[in-house]
């Protein structure tokens, strides 16, 4: 099956599934999941190899855990009073900072790209989220981009620091449900960033 993108230009199956990774760590890392969300996440099955096994272990996570328990771990992980445990910012990762070059390199890649943040977002275009959205976009057809520019924003954005984040996440201290996510993300980026060397 295929899903008409921008332009009425095709994608195919695997940029699909590949989108719709990048759109689920998007949603996972920008918001706590609501009830709704835990369970479809609940019904996923697993299928071979790691990556597999990483989105089984996701679904069984969703199903221990609930809405309540996911936003308060959230919270802590992500918000905090004063700041979370993590701040997924490509800055910080990068620099011990916020707001520092690696924002601006992504203003500016988001700009050749025609792209800018909306209005009511209130996160810097560098937090983790966004930039998988980004990535959710350009593989699933959404943005006119030519054929090289997901593995640009991939190995500028995401490469320098996203596996850091994720295995931190993995072990973070107030981590139940995120660890999955964390192991997800990890497993998904070592997979796109083999899969981006070997196109090169």
């Amino acid at each position: 099956m295929e899903s008409e993108a921008l332009g009425g230009a095709r994608v195919d199956d695997v940029d699909g599934l590949r989108a719709r990774h990048y759109d689920l760590l998007a949603v996972l890392l920008g918001r706590p999941p609501g009830q709704d969300l835990l369970g479809t996440l609940a019904g996923l099955a697993g299928g071979e190899g790691i990556l597999g096994q990483s989105v089984a272990d996701l679904s069984r996570a969703a199903a221990e855990a609930t809405a309540a328990e996911v936003e308060r771990e959230f919270f802590a992980l992500f918000i905090g009073v004063g700041r979370g445990e993590l701040l997924p910012y490509a800055s910080y990762y990068l620099t011990g900072f916020l707001n520092e070059r690696p924002l601006a390199l992504v203003r500016e890649d988001l700009a050749a790209l025609g792209l800018s943040r909306a209005e009511a977002m209130s996160e810097p275009e560098d937090h983790l989220a966004f930039l998988l959205d980004v990535m959710a976009g350009l593989a699933g057809g959404r943005f006119a981009a030519g054929p090289d520019a997901q593995a640009r924003f991939f190995g500028r954005h995401l490469v320098p620091w996203v596996d850091r984040f994720f295995g931190d996440l993995e072990r973070a201290r107030n981590a139940r449900f995120y660890r999955a996510v964390g192991s997800l993300g990890r497993v998904f980026m070592e997979v796109e960033a083999e899969a981006f060397t070997m196109d090169a």
